[in-house]
């Protein structure tokens, strides 16, 4: 037997066993959630759940509100980090020692309770609140419980990890690439569009795709502190689901979500494949 056949036997047996473990827990039920989404309530199969979502004015009010937070949370959250992973790259001093002693702690912090903390924090009566009652600043104005309360937990939630994704992609270029490009002139601004971004543009797209799937999927900071009307997505699937009981609208719900982030998927996959075919 030749041995790139034998290479590729040993390769196919190692990819089967995850590709098993992927249709059982990712493939399978999105067939059958996609299935149970076009039944109708006469018992047959159409496009109607779906047509309700984009004709309901509540629906179409929490499609957009959840785009709204999505994208400006992955926005906030990918200047932030990356100006953090910046800072901690090229600079130096007991500043810089503490961020990168501290940024991680959120990442360990279970989210049930960060919300909590959140909420106690910056609620109507919460200690920010009480503190500003305090030194007659007035009263807090409202934070949570609308769209400010979930950007602002979503970013507690993002920041760390993606500010740990561009640290290490930061850290692999080269002191000597900086110091040539500034033995010729080149000033921060021109190094930084010519070599930094350039040179980690493929983790921060990588963290894009992270930040934008883990907020649009989002359940437990968008249930506690966002508001009754309009919801994010996955409090509306619930909604439906649990206290409605339609669960062919529900699996529409969940499929047209899944279907948001295949598309965030497929820009990440092709801006990768496009990458390495110009490279070849």
């Amino acid at each position: 037997m030749k041995k790139e056949l034998k290479m590729g036997i040993l390769g196919l047996g190692l990819v089967i066993p995850s590709f098993l473990v992927l249709s059982v827990v990712v493939i399978i039920p999105i067939v059958l959630a996609f299935i149970e989404s076009l039944k109708n309530k006469s018992g047959g199969f159409d496009f109607s759940n779906y047509t309700s979502l984009f004709t309901d004015k509540m629906m179409v009010s929490n499609i957009i509100f959840t785009l709204k937070v999505t994208i400006i949370s992955v926005v906030l959250v990918m200047l932030i980090s990356y100006a953090l992973a910046v800072f901690m790259r090229f600079s130096s001093g007991v500043m810089v020692e503490w961020i990168r002693k501290l940024y991680m702690i959120p990442i360990f912090i279970p989210g049930v309770i960060a919300t909590y903390g959140l909420i106690n924090l910056l609620g109507d009566h919460g200690w920010l609140a009480r503190f500003m009652l305090v030194l007659h600043l007035g009263h807090l104005p409202r934070i949570i419980f609308d769209m400010k309360g979930i950007i602002i937990a979503s970013l507690w939630f993002n920041i760390p990890f993606t500010t740990m994704l561009l640290s290490s992609a930061l850290s692999g270029i080269s002191n000597s690439i900086i110091e040539s490009a500034q033995d010729v002139g080149a000033g921060k601004l021109k190094i930084f569009l010519r070599l930094i971004l350039p040179l980690s543009y493929k983790t921060l797209l990588v963290a894009v795709t992270f930040v934008f799937m883990g907020v649009i999927g989002s359940f437990t900071a968008p249930f506690l502190m966002g508001p009754n009307a309009p919801q994010m997505l996955g409090v509306s699937m619930d909604q439906i689901f649990s206290v409605f009981q339609e669960k062919e609208q529900a699996a529409a719900l969940a499929f047209f979500t899944f279907f948001l982030c295949s598309g965030m998927g497929y820009f990440y996959i092709r801006t990768m494949v496009k990458d390495e075919a110009a490279r070849i």
